[in-house]
């Protein structure tokens, strides 16, 4: 009876951590960090599609539809999990070997070397996401691309299952036709469909979530757009440069009416592109992710909506479901929803800010917010409001920019391929990872 307490004592003392380990006793923030990548990480590894290990879409969605750029967030929380011991690398390298033969399977749907942005997990077919959007989708797949060169760094040794990791990868990078998508004009177009060819005649201008294509395609061996694609592209845009103060706070880039718009713009693109002394001829990338994250802190502390919570703890405005439906949250577009992945994915960029507001989520918000694959994707304390849902695009960049964050583990293999090292060059960009 003694040996079975003492085993029950042990027990509670080792999962004590899960919701707030004691009353009286908080968390570090390493232990905290580790934590929250540890939960979120499950909603890659315990909730990813069981037939091709490509992540959900979302947690109270179809089961099949999968989700390709947030199977690219996936596949690098994977090399997270691994590097931080939550699954052994035999584990980790068996489940994107796993994806990536999914991905390479002729029965997997791909347009010019391009993913749509659904798929059926268990079939590989398109699932369109609009009337017309039933193809090749350039900006999903560039985030599903940033991960797997990621892994491709990553998954080095010279074993059948990494060695088979390597070339499939490579196959897949090499056949994406990045210049298809240019039409042969001076700028990359986002959807290209089989049935509806260039109708969606979507053009990537920035400065927004979609900085990783124009590298991605400067990049490739052997489908790479030309320089003045980007220069004449993607800079061109009248949401490009900004130069103006809000806050006291100068941003380099973006749109003036969301004063730079939702958190997402600092994350999907730079999970893999290091922003840190990396520039080019139109900006400093450190300084414009720190100053976008300060500007959206800033907002919230203002607040001048008066919505409740909102607070130098509790901030952060970016795409996510809200209570009246998914929107991309900014201060252009606020709606009295936060959504953690915001803040706490900004850790690179604000870490005493973000370690605060993440400790906020946790501690003083507990079970309304923290759940099965860590924080719910949002809530709307105004209207007493907290989601059920869990995205993989919100849930991946915690993992991931934590760990950027503690280690650069993600950000030093992305920028260590020498073909991204190559494009980088090709468009004149400087930084402390190019050789």
């Amino acid at each position: 009876m003694i040996k079975y307490l003492i085993c029950l004592m042990l027990l509670f003392n080792s999962i004590g951590g899960v919701f707030g380990q004691t009353a009286n006793k908080k968390l570090s923030d390493e232990v905290l960090m580790t934590l929250v990548q540890k939960q979120t990480f499950r909603y890659f590894w315990d909730y990813a599609h069981p037939k091709s290990g490509l992540a959900r879409e979302r947690s109270n969605g179809e089961d099949d539809i999968v989700t390709i750029g947030g199977s690219g967030f996936g596949v690098m929380a994977i090399i997270v999990g691994v590097e931080r011991g939550f699954v052994t690398r035999e584990e980790g390298a068996d489940r994107v070997l796993k994806i990536v033969q999914f991905l390479s399977n002729k029965e997997t749907n791909s347009y010019h070397g391009m993913w749509p942005h659904w798929i059926d997990g268990k079939t590989g077919k398109t699932i369109p996401f609009s009337r017309k959007d039933d193809g090749a989708d350039v900006v999903e797949s560039a985030f599903l691309f940033q991960g797997l060169l990621a892994a491709h760094q990553y998954f080095s040794l010279n074993n059948s299952v990494e060695s088979s990791i390597r070339g499939i990868i490579d196959r897949l990078w090499r056949d994406a036709e990045w210049s298809f998508f240019t039409q042969g004009q001076d700028v990359l177009y986002w959807h290209w469909s089989p049935n509806n060819g260039w109708a969606m005649n979507h053009q990537i201008k920035g400065h927004n979530e979609c900085h990783i294509a124009y590298v991605l395609g400067a990049s490739s061996p052997t489908y790479a757009i030309k320089t003045g694609v980007y220069h004449k592209g993607w800079a061109t845009s009248n949401v490009f440069l900004n130069g103006r103060e809000y806050y006291g706070i100068k941003l380099p880039l973006g749109n003036d009416f969301e004063k730079g718009g939702p958190l997402f713009f600092t994350h999907y693109s730079y999970m893999g592109l290091d922003p840190r002394g990396l520039r080019d001829c139109y900006a400093d990338y450190e300084e414009q992710m720190k100053a976008h994250t300060l500007i959206n802190r800033a907002y919230c502390i203002d607040n001048p909506k008066e919505y409740k919570g909102y607070g130098k703890k509790c901030w952060g405005l970016t795409a996510s479901d809200g209570d009246k439906g998914y929107s991309a949250h900014s201060p252009g577009n606020d709606c009295g929803v936060i959504t953690p992945t915001a803040a706490i994915s900004s850790i690179a960029y604000t870490p005493n800010y973000s370690l605060e507001a993440m400790r906020f989520f946790y501690e003083e918000l507990g079970e309304n917010l923290w759940g099965e694959y860590g924080f719910k994707d949002a809530f709307n304390l105004t209207n007493n409001w907290f989601a059920h849902s869990y995205l993989a695009i919100d849930q991946g960049p915690i993992v991931v920019m934590i760990e950027n964050y503690r280690s650069a583990l993600i950000w030093n293999l992305f920028m260590s391929h020498p073909d991204i090292q190559r494009g980088l060059k090709r468009l004149g960009f400087t930084s402390p990872h190019l050789k």
